[in-house]
C-alpha cells in the first residue's frame, strides 16, 4: 500500500508540468476516473452536495460529512487526492488551520481554502483577512504531507479572462490551478498550459454532466416512452470490471 508520504511526493511532483485532476463525487466515480489513467483526483463539494440532495453552500455542508466523503474517495484508489475544503469551515484563521490538520489525518495530500464568504452581498473576504486565513492554513500544512491551494473565487463573480490567468501565473512563483467546466470559459488544457497553468480541475462540472445525462434519459422515457439513451450509457460490463479491481490491480 502506498504511504501518504509517497502519495504527497507524487502529487507535488506532478506540479512540475501540466496535468489534470478530475473531480469525483464518490468512491464509484473515483474508481471510474482512475481507470482512465488520471494521475491524481480532487473532491468536489458541489458534486457531493448534489448526490445528497443538498445545496452547494457553506451553510448546507458540514466539515465532518465533507471529510467522510473525502475519506471514501481516498480509500477507493491508490491515487493522490486533494480536497475542496470550501472556506475552511469558518471565518477564523485558526479554524482554517485545524481543517488542514484534520484533512491530513484522513489521508488527503492536498486541499484548498477559498476566499469566498458564502455571503452574496459580500462574496469575497477582504484581502487582509483572506491572507491571514491562508497563512494560518499554510503554517498548519508546513510539516505535513499536504499541498495547500489558496483558492481565489473572483472568476465566479466576474468575467473569465485568459489574460487575467496569464497575469496571475506570471506574478507568482507557485503552480497555478484553474477550474474549468464553467459556462463562458472554453479554454483547452493546451491554452491554459501556454498561459502558465500547471494544474486544471473540473470542479462540479463532471457531476453536473452526469446529472444532465440522467435528466435527458428520464425526459426521453417520460415524453416518448423510448429508451435510446441506453445507446450512450456506460456498459455494465465495464463498470463491473472497474469496480472489481483491487488496489494491486490498479498499480499494475
Amino acid at each position: 500500500m502506498l504511504s501518504q508520504q509517497s502519495k504527497y511526493e507524487r502529487f507535488k511532483a506532478l506540479h512540475e508540468r501540466t496535468f489534470v485532476t478530475p473531480n469525483p463525487w464518490d468512491a464509484g466515480s473515483a474508481r471510474l476516473l482512475a481507470s482512465l489513467g488520471f494521475e491524481a483526483l480532487a473532491t468536489t463539494s458541489a458534486g457531493y452536495a448534489f448526490s445528497k440532495g443538498k445545496l452547494d453552500s457553506f451553510a448546507s455542508l458540514e466539515r465532518n460529512e465533507i471529510f467522510d466523503n473525502a475519506a471514501e474517495i481516498v480509500g477507493a484508489t491508490t491515487l493522490p487526492v486533494s480536497a475542496d475544503l470550501g472556506d475552511g469551515f469558518g471565518d477564523a484563521p485558526e479554524v482554517c488551520a485545524e481543517t488542514i490538520r484534520l484533512a491530513a489525518k484522513i489521508g488527503l495530500v492536498g486541499g484548498s481554502i477559498e476566499d469566498a464568504t458564502g455571503d452574496p452581498t459580500a462574496p469575497i473576504y477582504g484581502l487582509s483577512q483572506a491572507v491571514e486565513r491562508v497563512q494560518a492554513a499554510a503554517e498548519a500544512a508546513r510539516d505535513l504531507p499536504f499541498l495547500l491551494t489558496a483558492r481565489a473565487e473572483n472568476f465566479l463573480w466576474d468575467k473569465p479572462d485568459l489574460e487575467a490567468i496569464r497575469t496571475v501565473c506570471a506574478s507568482v512563483d507557485k503552480p497555478v490551478n484553474v477550474v474549468m467546466g464553467l459556462k463562458g470559459s472554453a479554454f483547452s488544457v493546451g491554452e491554459l498550459s501556454e498561459a502558465g497553468v500547471r494544474r486544471t480541475s473540473v470542479g462540479g462540472s463532471f457531476a453536473r454532466a452526469a446529472l444532465g445525462a440522467l435528466m435527458r434519459a428520464a425526459e426521453e422515457v417520460k415524453a416518448t416512452g423510448t429508451f435510446t439513451y441506453a445507446e450512450d450509457a456506460l456498459p455494465g460490463s465495464y463498470i463491473t470490471k472497474v469496480m472489481a479491481l483491487t488496489k494491486q490491480d490498479e498499480r499494475q
